[in-house]
């Protein structure tokens, strides 16, 4: 696939750059001028993706979380959050609303469940010990031509 234009970030996964991370996506997705709307889901869906990397995947330690943006020309934004962290043994349990790994830091269990309510495609590859992948498509109004 062609993409119309990519970009990649790598920063630490320290709680403060889930904010830079939301913004860097958003200030590159607005090529495809999106609506409000899209792109408060895109944000939004980047935040938990960044978020569950931090806390998850990372916990108290410090590694580094990347973040990729594709865009195409038929206005689809193709964005993945990637962590080498702790990973996920059991994905579909993670999946699961209301399920948290961390109880007992009062999480609420909905980060999946909000990353795929506000896009249209959300992949998750993990394994023990090799980290996290989260891959999401979020397919803009189509009433605009580039």
């Amino acid at each position: 696939m062609e993409y119309l234009n990519e970009m990649k970030l790598e920063f630490l996964s320290r709680s403060e750059n889930e904010a830079f991370a939301r913004a860097a996506v958003a200030a590159f997705a607005a090529q495809l001028d999106p609506t409000v709307e899209e792109l408060t889901e895109i944000k939004t869906a980047v935040s938990e993706a960044v978020s569950n990397a931090v806390i998850h995947g990372y916990g108290h330690e410090t590694g580094r979380v990347t973040v990729e943006v594709k865009l195409t020309k038929d206005r689809k934004v193709i964005f993945s959050v990637t962590d080498d962290g702790v990973g996920i043994e059991n994905i579909e349990q993670a999946r699961e609303p209301l399920y948290t790994s961390k109880a007992d830091e009062e999480r609420s269990g909905m980060g999946f469940t909000v990353m795929e309510s506000f896009t249209d495609r959300m992949e998750v590859t993990s394994a023990p010990g090799e980290g996290t992948r989260v891959v999401m498509m979020k397919q803009l109004d189509s009433a605009y031509e580039l």
